[in-house]
């Protein structure tokens, strides 16, 4: 490739990634959104006790460090020239909560994973001191029912349970963040001048943000006994936050503005292109997410929904929310077949020992390992594999997990479209599992409806780099309606009748009820008599 050719590619916008399983850094064409190059670092997952799961964060941090370097080596073999990159933008995990020490730049403790379960006793204690220990006493104000789902109870137990945090808090050195507050502060300087900032999306999944005033809320704090002190500045979704500061040998990218910030659902709806009211996306990752767009007004769910805000693209620009279903287990049951059971070496083997039966004859598993999340929002729920027989083997357990991940979409749409009172007459699909052409077409069969997965599947971190292009001073990206490029699509159409559909549907809800009220957490935690 001459000089001159280089030139044809313009502005380029970095974009990272950092999800539960995994960190990538991607480089998008602002003028194309066509994907460059890109690097993907998988993330250990710690699982100290039962129902505890914990990453280190400086792990997180160095993987993106390892990503953005191994993209910039890829990108100049291909002869791009790097200092095209003007913007980069971030997606994250959210709800996964970071205390550190702003003195030394050292985080306090693990984070504490969304997944977690440590925070039971904790949300159970909370709930005493509610109104008929109504847990969704608080719906209005934050879209969220009480749960060990979000950031505020994590934070709490810390505070409850972590000498050093209490310490550092006392002291006046402690921050704490969700992994976007993390990295951005950590890529702007760190303990040397970094930015302690988040997006209005990650605010609204700690449960201590009113999604209407667009502000911390001093009665959450109180009522969680959280220090405002202790909390990142709440920006918009598409703004400059800072510069990246140097960590790369080559010295590129510094100088470069994060400007985008976007909770990796929003980023994905964001990246599907979801702008109008009453669109929809479901992402396929560690866990399942389906965010329809309601517009500028906040709708509160009647059946098991959370209200949450889907963007916020500048910081004169209009608030926009969105309905979501969330599903704890997802992606997470196929790396439990491979880690845990040992049934297949790798994730894709899933969909090969699926496709061999067809069927799961029978076998209905329900992954309820960290309770149940939409529309149940049952704690107590572990999970559970039923109706075995002496003939069910392998390939039917593979093929139940996948049914699975599809029998829980339905429930969610099913809420969504009470909710609404529109029928979704075809779902939208992301993720790393919408790979599997197997889950796709049953995920089809089991909702009914046409299944639409974009060619480019790397919608979350395409979000987030349209927010970062987009951002006021940066101005690369154009986010009208008439810029937008036309994506090309895979369909999926249902092939089953929807009797059978709708009889393995009806099973299903029958194995949901028997993975309930499994769990008591008066029990001993060792499972050992005392």
């Amino acid at each position: 490739m001459a000089a001159s050719d280089r030139m044809v590619l313009g502005p380029l916008v970095g974009s990272i990634d950092q999800g539960t399983s995994s960190t990538r850094f991607l480089v998008f064409n602002a003028k194309t959104a066509e994907l460059l190059s890109h690097h993907q670092v998988e993330i250990q997952q710690k699982f100290p006790k039962e129902g505890w799961v914990e990453q280190d964060p400086k792990e997180i941090l160095k993987s993106v460090h390892e990503c953005v370097e191994r993209t910039c080596e890829k990108l100049q073999q291909l002869n791009i020239d790097i200092t095209n990159i003007k913007a980069i933008g971030v997606s994250n995990q959210r709800e996964t909560t970071v205390v550190w020490d702003k003195t030394t730049g050292e985080p306090l403790y693990n984070a504490i994973v969304w997944l977690d379960l440590r925070t039971q006793s904790t949300v159970e204690r909370l709930l005493k001191r509610i109104p008929g220990k109504n847990k969704a006493f608080f719906k209005f104000r934050t879209g969220l029912p009480l749960s060990t789902y979000f950031s505020a109870v994590k934070l709490r137990w810390l505070l409850d349970n972590v000498e050093e945090i209490r310490q550092a808090v006392d002291d006046g050195r402690a921050m704490f963040g969700t992994i976007d507050s993390w990295l951005i502060w950590s890529l702007t300087g760190g303990k040397n001048g970094g930015v302690h900032c988040t997006d209005v999306t990650n605010a609204s999944r700690t449960m201590l943000f009113n999604i209407h005033s667009l502000e911390w809320d001093p009665e959450l704090c109180q009522f969680f006994d959280i220090p405002m002190e202790i909390l990142p500045k709440v920006r918009s979704s598409s703004e400059i936050y800072g510069l990246m500061v140097c960590f790369l040998k080559s010295g590129a990218l510094t100088g470069v503005p994060i400007s985008g910030c976007l909770g990796d659902q929003s980023a994905a709806l964001v990246g599907q292109m979801c702008f109008q009211d009453g669109q929809a996306k479901n992402t396929y990752g560690t866990g399942c997410f389906l965010l329809c767009n309601t517009g500028q007004k906040s709708v509160f769910s009647e059946h098991g929904l959370l209200t949450t805000i889907a963007y916020k693209l500048g910081r004169d620009k209009p608030v926009c929310y969105a309905l979501e279903g969330s599903v704890a287990i997802a992606g997470a049951v196929v790396r439990w077949l491979r880690d845990n059971l040992g049934i297949v070496k790798t994730s894709q083997e899933v969909e090969k020992l699926a496709a061999e039966v067809g069927t799961s004859y029978g076998c209905y598993f329900v992954p309820a390992f960290s309770g149940l999340y939409a529309p149940y929002w049952e704690p107590s729920a572990r999970g559970i594999i039923c109706g075995l027989t002496q003939f069910t083997n392998k390939n039917h357990i593979a093929f139940a997990a996948l049914e699975a991940v599809c029998f829980q979409t339905r429930e969610i749409l099913d809420a969504i479209n009470k909710d609404c009172g529109i029928p979704l007459n075809q779902l939208q699909v992301d993720g790393g599992m919408t790979n599997n052409k197997v889950l796709m077409q049953l995920q089809s069969d089991i909702l009914c409806i046409p299944v639409v997965k974009p060619s480019m599947p790397e919608t979350t971190a395409l979000g987030a780099a349209m927010a970062a292009g987009a951002a006021e001073g940066v101005g690369i990206w154009s986010l009208n309606p008439g810029d937008l490029t036309a994506v090309t699509c895979e369909r999926f159409e249902p092939q089953i009748n929807p009797e059978e559909s709708e009889f393995r549907y009806a099973r299903w809800k029958k194995a949901v009820m028997k993975s309930m009220g499994w769990e008591t957490s008066e029990a001993p935690s060792n499972g050992k008599p005392e």
